[in-house]
């Protein structure tokens, strides 16, 4: 089985790969909230990488509800389905990009660096909770 996971920023996508056990960054695309072309770009990943399943990030408040964010990754995530028919899974992402940042700054990336990798970084983050999770 072949994995994608996705971290839906607010300017970019980052992208991340996994066979099943471990997630490998990938890539990260800049976008302007064109969303129509962004779904068709991971489409094309997903289909070229040969991706049997999807996890994408869900951005929850930290009391659990339902923001801004996170509508915008559910209706990302339904557009994602359409163009790709597979399904898309909904990975609580609350808190990655934190981590994702303490990991490169204990690598001591500069800040620009950290800014430039966080998405992908956090994708990484995302797969992998999802990876982890399935397997235990």
């Amino acid at each position: 089985m072949r994995y994608i996971g996705l971290d839906l920023g607010t300017k970019t996508l980052g992208i991340s790969l996994s066979n099943g056990i471990i997630a490998s960054n990938y890539t990260t695309l800049r976008h302007n909230e064109e969303y129509d072309q962004l779904v068709n770009e991971v489409a094309r990943i997903v289909d070229e990488k040969k991706v049997d399943v999807i996890v994408l990030g869900y951005p929850k408040n930290m009391n659990n509800t339902v923001g801004e964010r996170a509508q915008i990754s559910e209706e990302f995530k339904k557009k994602l389905e359409e163009k790709t028919g597979k399904e898309v899974i909904l990975e609580d992402e609350r808190l990655t990009s934190k981590v994702a940042n303490d990991v490169m700054i204990n690598a001591d990336l500069s800040r620009k660096k950290r800014k430039e990798r966080v998405d992908g970084m956090a994708s990484v983050i995302i797969l992998q909770s999802y990876l982890d999770r399935k397997v235990n």
